[in-house]
């Protein structure tokens, strides 16, 4: 082409300004007015095709530009969707000079994201450093981070960016994305904030309607408006239709929905065409991403016959493309599909083959054409798909894995490996937490065609995604079948993880007696490792009661690979449920280290919630509040539903105890609401048990006991056997209400099973029930007995079993004497934490006769549950980096919350952290 591309009529009327919106724009000028002052936020737009998203982000774009904003684009480009981090990388492009202010790992990270080379990272590392990134140069700048049609954004790069927009509020960073309706889009689903674009006012349609189409006659003008219904791409382009030249006779088709109208009316401009610009942007159409020289490349093979530059000029005059001399740009997304449907299938077919031809030096982008112009079935084509989700996964790209094995199954002949293709598929969607797609999966797939193998990971997929009715007896007996075929077939890992998700069902659901022996005794039918990590948990979730004392022997002879995040997670669990919270606490937060290091979040999670639940009984509040809140954020993040449910049970646990019942009683209602599987009887369990907790701590004494009461009976859909573990809450009602003996009759079979299972849990249970029910003759003994035994070990138990101790004092008239137990219990509340309870035994020791003046708040008392935590790692000597890192939170993240945390603790430096965090003030 010998001179530059004529410039076609403004396409949506609005490069003067952009029209109508004003509250739109005043919400986004306040966003980026509070991102210019540090204050960080997220948006997401979304309305349907020609709403004006895109405009509205020009707009947003060059306001950024005007206040001096460092402004980052990506683009979301449907033929790039396969590619792991494509967009990512059009975002951080314009940052790469910056790449050396990140530490050598998360740069590292970028790097091998972007060219797929050296150590695969994992997909949190990556968000990180991007994190890092923005953060970094937000330093330098406000950074206004754009990212449109983010329904075509590759699935990496939309985690990524959901994952820095929900942790920017502390930075001068924001991050404003635009999505169609209609279409599934991560960041839609990923709680940010969202602006839905509605139609055009009446006044800002004439308008744009005026401006784009002045030749209009009045009656043409009338029926436009009409027609458009406020859409501004409609008010711009219907308006063709009528002026074009060899229009057919008519009016716009208003049967038609309005994409459907603009859709036909870049149909018919591309119809027009001279056959080489067709082909030309059938091309294009294809695959946007490919360069000029490309696109001309294939289009000439596809046509048999040269193509020139000089086939871009007629659609650039019909406003089909913008007038780029490097790449094929179409001036919206609604013609890329209106050029792409309107082409025959055959003439698809043709170019996929032809840009399968000029890719051949790029296999990930090769394949999809090769697929794509395949009809029929080819399975080298499917090999390669197969190769292209084994290079996908690793990087992150799960779901683009995902689509490329189901994609196979589609392009083979052979039915036992369409339904391989398609259990491998339904795997990773299950690890995604993409349950529909996973179901739908395992829909099309043949089990007649599995082999014993492939069952059992059928079953373990069904388990994750479709866990159904957790008291079903009969899905544990098709695990326990599924274990054994697996072991017959020499994949003992399978047979022990499906044994283990039967154990588990056991546990949660509390199943039958007979039952649970059956799974426990298949630990030797499968010939499985005795005394391996998974191996001992399995049987303490089969019969807690029955093998509960061998395994903490066991577990107390092991060096365990503190390493391996599975084997201190199966053995914390094992801990966990055996009532030994303090082993279990200390293996949790081994494992959780180990899944911060490796990037396993959803795993974090899990192991957050389950760690933290044992924190709260062995009184190390703070930790337990600060890890429960980080799992539920995280669960919700990663799609853990079920986990974020556990992780809330705590927090409504520890606010019944902290006497925050109000809170509690609502925690524990959204729990019991939120849960999403049947049957789960332990969850349901705590949860009832918060309930009683808080009405004990409002002294609503007779309503506890009814509702600890139920507990135990097993017509209720509460009964689980960790029933014991709430026996002193039941003896303390009990103790107000007179019902001492009805309870020593409930807790009957307490010493017995103290008799036959080592469990501190349960003799601590023992102890402290037998001091609070005993008979008056025998109580001194039994106090004497529990404060110097177990329950002197667990703080909130040894504080409420000073004020029972007290309270029986003051009833034999031994004032003075009641006073020491008040104060060492009020001590403890005030050391845990617990200002209600703390509070009530200040008011007991009043009326006893003693003093006791207000504590003043504690450092925990002045911050929030993330403050605490940022400021408990800051010192133990972890530098701002080094807690980013493994909170997931940018390091100026840190230093932000490290800047407001020393004024409300009264202190200069990090220094001074440790001391003011474990001062303990003197009570009086």
């Amino acid at each position: 082409m010998n001179g530059p591309l004529s410039q076609p009529t403004p396409f949506d009327g609005t490069r003067s300004g952009l029209v109508g919106r004003q509250s739109e724009r005043a919400l986004l000028e306040r966003l980026l007015d509070q991102a210019a002052g540090g204050q960080g936020n997220a948006l997401v737009i979304s309305g349907g095709a020609g709403i004006g998203k895109s405009a509205l982000l020009t707009w947003t774009r060059d306001s950024a530009t005007r206040r001096n904003m460092t402004v980052l684009t990506a683009l979301g480009v449907e033929s790039e969707s396969r590619m792991p981090f494509a967009g990512l990388h059009q975002l951080l492009l314009p940052l790469r000079r910056h790449a050396h202010r990140l530490e050598p790992g998360q740069r590292r990270a970028l790097r091998s994201a972007f060219d797929g080379q050296g150590t695969v990272p994992d997909l949190f590392s990556v968000a990180l450093a991007t994190l890092e990134l923005l953060t970094e140069c937000a330093a330098q700048a406000p950074v206004l981070a754009v990212a449109d049609d983010t329904q075509w954004l590759d699935r990496p790069s939309a985690d990524v960016l959901a994952f820095v927009a929900r942790r920017v509020a502390a930075d001068p960073v924001l991050v404003l994305s635009a999505s169609r309706t209609g279409h599934p889009d991560p960041l839609r689903s990923s709680g940010l904030s969202e602006l839905a674009l509605h139609p055009l006012e009446s006044t800002a349609a004439r308008a744009l309607l005026a401006t784009s189409a002045p030749h209009l006659t009045q009656a043409q003008h009338s029926l436009i408006l009409s027609q458009s219904a406020g859409n501004p791409l409609a008010l711009v382009e219907l308006p063709k239709t009528l002026t074009r030249p060899n229009a057919p006779a008519g009016q716009p088709r208003d049967l038609l929905p309005l994409n459907e109208r603009l859709e036909l009316a870049f149909g018919i401009r591309y119809t027009d065409l001279p056959a080489d610009s067709r082909t030309l942007l059938l091309a294009a159409s294809a695959d946007t991403s490919c360069d000029l020289p490309q696109l001309l490349r294939a289009a000439a093979i596809a046509a048999g016959a040269p193509v020139g530059t000089t086939a871009l000029q007629p659609a650039v005059d019909q406003s089909l493309i913008g007038p780029d001399t490097l790449r094929v740009h179409f001036r919206h997304p609604l013609i890329r599909s209106a050029v792409y449907t309107r082409a025959t299938v055959a003439e698809r077919l043709a170019i996929h083959a032809a840009l399968s031809v000029v890719l051949e030096t790029e296999p990930d982008r090769q394949v999809w054409h090769r697929a794509a112009a395949t009809l029929g079935t080819d399975e080298d084509v499917v090999s390669d798909l197969e190769a292209f989700a084994a290079r996908a996964r690793p990087r992150g790209a799960v779901t683009i894995a995902v689509t490329a094995l189901e994609r196979g199954s589609d392009l083979t002949a052979a039915p036992a490996r369409r339904t391989s293709l398609l259990l491998r598929a339904a795997e990773l969607a299950s690890e995604l937490g993409e349950r529909r797609a996973a179901a739908e999966l395992v829909r099309r797939s043949d089990a007649t065609l599995m082999s014993p193998e492939g069952r059992g990971r059928l079953a373990v997929v069904q388990e994750i995604i479709a866990p159904g009715e957790m008291l079903d007896q009969a899905r544990v007996r098709a695990l326990l079948e599924a274990a054994r075929a697996a072991q017959a077939g020499g994949h003992p890992d399978l047979a022990a993880e499906l044994l283990w998700r039967a154990a588990s069902r056991c546990w949660w659901g509390n199943l039958h007696p007979d039952l649970r022996t059956v799974v426990a005794d298949a630990v030797h039918h499968l010939s499985l490792t005795p005394g391996a990590p998974r191996t001992l948990a399995i049987q303490a979730y089969a019969l807690p009661h029955t093998h509960g004392s061998s395994v903490l022997t066991r577990m107390a002879t092991l060096t365990p690979d503190r390493s391996d995040a599975d084997v201190m997670r199966f053995l914390g669990g094992a801990a966990l449920i055996l009532g030994d919270f303090h082993t279990a606490s200390t293996y949790m937060g081994v494992a959780a280290e180990t899944c911060r290091s490796q990037g396993r979040l959803a795993l974090l999670a899990r192991t957050l919630g389950a760690g933290s639940w044992g924190r709260i009984w062995t009184g190390d509040w703070d930790r337990a509040r600060s890890e429960s809140e980080e799992a539920a954020t995280l669960a919700k993040e990663t799609g853990e539903t079920f986990w974020a449910t556990s992780a809330n049970t705590n927090l409504a646990m520890l606010a019944a105890l902290r006497g925050e019942h109000d809170i509690a009683l609502t925690l524990a209602q959204d729990a019991q609401d939120s849960l999403n599987v049947s049957g789960v009887r332990f969850l349901l369990h705590s949860i009832q048990q918060v309930r009683a907790v808080a009405a004990i701590g409002t002294g609503r004494y007779e309503e506890a006991y009814d509702i600890l009461r139920r507990l135990f009976d097993p017509s209720e859909a509460t009964f689980h056997e960790m029933r014991w573990w709430v026996a002193p809450d039941l003896a303390d009602a009990a103790a107000h209400t007179g019902r001492q003996e009805e309870a020593r009759i409930v807790l009957a079979g307490l010493e017995p099973l103290a008799g036959r299972l080592s469990s501190p849990m349960i003799h601590m249970c023992l102890q402290y029930t037998q001091a609070v029910l005993a008979e008056d003759e025998d109580a001194e003994v039994r106090f004497k007995q529990a404060l110097a035994g177990d329950p002197g070990r667990w703080p909130p138990y040894r504080a409420r079993l000073l004020l029972a101790h007290s309270r029986r004092l003051r009833r034999q008239r031994r004032t003075v004497e009641s006073r020491a137990p008040l104060r060492e219990a009020r001590d403890i509340f005030d050391t845990l934490g617990a200002p209600y309870w703390s509070d009530h035994t200040r008011e007991l020791l009043r009326s006893a006769g003693e003093s006791s003046t207000q504590r003043p708040p504690a450092a925990r008392d002045r911050l929030s549950p993330q403050e605490l935590q940022i400021a408990t790692l800051a010192a133990t000597g972890l530098t701002n980096r080094q807690i980013s890192q493994r909170l997931y939170l940018s390091h100026r993240t840190i230093g932000s919350h490290l800047y407001r945390i020393f004024p409300k603790l009264g202190i200069t430096t990090r220094t001074q952290l440790a001391d003011t965090l474990n001062a303990s003030e003197p009570s009086d």
